[in-house]
């Protein structure tokens, strides 16, 4: 099974959030935090997870506006 491009991105994309998932609740079990910490923790971590590899995640890589 051969995968494009698109399916390669969003494969990555999915891998990545969940890595920013696990490492966002094995934090809030070891920190033993309140559910609301956890979350607002997790809204922080992944947008520094997806800045870590800026060329990937990008519209293009999905084909959104791109010319068909």
């Amino acid at each position: 099974m051969k995968l494009t491009k698109k399916h390669k991105a969003a494969i990555k994309s999915y891998l990545r959030a969940v890595a920013a998932s696990g490492l966002t609740v094995a934090l809030a079990i070891a920190g033993d935090m309140k559910p609301e910490y956890a979350i607002l923790l997790g809204a922080l971590i992944a947008p520094l997870v997806k800045a870590l590899d800026p060329k990937s995640g990008s519209e293009s890589d999905y084909g959104i506006s791109t010319k068909a």
